[in-house]
């Protein structure tokens, strides 16, 4: 089994030091790898991005992360992104991160991704340049995401996991008010899931959602946000044995092949 600990919006900053670090250190017990997506931050200060990098520097297991909005809040998302690689994070956008586990070869791929909504009730591109650029943003992070999970495919990762700060489905955040689902997720991140594959797909930003949900084509998806999962962190198992090889023949998708609700 691969073991997969997982956490998103932990909001830390001066004043929380130490707040994680105690459970952190016993990862090795229970899992192979640790993944945060999102939100690591308050307000995306060089400052809070410190005492993220400290709570997490040296653990016994690889860091793979993705920033969330509130990395973003303050301009400084280049910032929090070196100082949280220059203590050993992995932090992903567009991008993908094989590991040689002891149970296996995984891949991750990684995306904060963007809002638009869910099919039936979802955003497009039409109207307004603003509209426009809004939807586009979404597009691009999920066009890269899917371009990361088929590279990981071709280098022979038979786990595969999609981690993300936006939600791919609206199942995961049941008990968000329905009025603000455009801005917590979009279907473009789970089309891009099912389309390349994966096994596993991880979110933060629902803090009022629920843990368990599914794409359309059965990925399974879990919303780690801390106030979801109420402790340091989540584990899930994966069984390489059971999963289906990716093939890396499998048909690639082109700049004209964009799909809607």
């Amino acid at each position: 089994m691969i073991r997969v600990a997982a956490v998103g919006d932990i909001h830390l900053g001066p004043g929380a030091e130490g707040r994680l670090r105690p459970a952190l250190t016993a990862l090795p017990g229970s899992a192979d790898v640790l993944l945060l997506a999102g939100d690591l931050t308050r307000h995306g200060t060089p400052e809070e991005a410190r005492v993220v990098a400290a709570e997490v520097a040296g653990l016994p297991v690889p860091v793979v992360a993705v920033l969330g909005n509130h990395d973003y809040d303050s301009d400084r998302q280049d910032d929090v992104t070196r100082i949280l690689a220059e203590s050993g994070v992995t932090v992903l956008e567009g991008d993908a991160v094989r590991l040689d586990l002891p149970g296996g070869p995984v891949g991750i791929a990684g995306t904060k991704g963007f809002g638009g909504g869910f099919p039936g009730r979802c955003a497009t591109e039409f109207g307004e340049p603003e509209m426009k650029a809004f939807i586009r943003l979404t597009r691009r992070c999920a066009d890269g995401l899917r371009r990361s999970l088929y590279e990981l495919a071709g280098q022979g990762c038979a786990v595969r996991i999609a981690l993300t700060h936006f939600s791919p489905v609206a199942d995961t955040l049941a008990g968000e008010p329905p009025e603000i689902h455009p801005f917590l997720g979009s279907y473009l991140l789970a089309e891009a899931m099912d389309e390349a594959g994966c096994e596993l797909a991880v979110h933060g930003h629902a803090h009022m959602g629920i843990e368990h949900g599914m794409t359309a084509g059965g990925i399974r998806v879990r919303n780690v946000a801390m106030p979801v999962i109420d402790r340091a962190f989540a584990v899930y198992h994966l069984d390489p044995v059971a999963t289906r090889p990716p093939d890396p023949a499998a048909q690639r998708p082109t700049a004209g092949n964009r799909s809607r609700p």
